[in-house]
């Protein structure tokens, strides 16, 4: 007696189900390779040691909260394409804002940074090649969603980051406005 159609659907639905998620799984990690962190630690520890992170105006210390916290690193592979590396540090500075745009603008500049488009309320960008890797520098003044927040005493609180793609390429690895 020859199966019936129903019975033969039921043969194959079983070893369908089980290979299916593994094809699935298999066929993402070919399609979006370099975009996980596995890996990413030296790159993330040349990103901490860009100079830039450690030229802050005169007068610039750690917030209150945030004592010897120094420069972080971190990866981000929670989108498509390529995992987001980054490194940052977080200051505290008795001037203006425009002090610290100031200084970085020149301090950048002078370390082969490239403006990015006009600063915007609240950040500034610059961009540059390094060893073949694509970097985006932004100092950013919005800090709010910390946890916690960072304390600067009587003055301003800002965050100066590099970042990169895992991968280090350029695509969308830009300053926006």
């Amino acid at each position: 007696m020859s199966p019936t159609v129903p019975s033969l659907f039921r043969r194959a639905a079983l070893p369908t189900a089980l290979l299916l998620p593994a094809a699935l799984l298999t066929g993402c990690s070919l399609v979006d390779s370099g975009a996980s962190c596995d890996g990413s630690g030296a790159a993330r520890k040349d990103l901490a040691a860009q100079k830039v992170l450690s030229s802050p105006p005169t007068g610039a210390t750690d917030p209150a909260n945030y004592r010897g916290a120094g420069v972080s690193t971190g990866c981000d592979d929670d989108s498509a394409g390529p995992a987001w590396l980054h490194a940052g540090r977080v200051y505290a500075f008795p001037g203006t804002r425009q002090a610290v745009m100031d200084h970085y603008t020149r301090t950048a500049a002078a370390q082969g940074w490239h403006t990015g488009p006009a600063p915007r309320a609240g950040a500034a960008c610059w961009t540059r090649t390094d060893d073949g890797r694509y970097l985006v520098l932004d100092v950013d003044f919005q800090l709010d969603a910390w946890s916690p927040v960072p304390d600067p005493g009587k003055g301003i609180g800002y965050e100066v980051t590099v970042g990169s793609n895992a991968d280090g390429s350029e695509a969308g690895a830009h300053c926006t406005d």
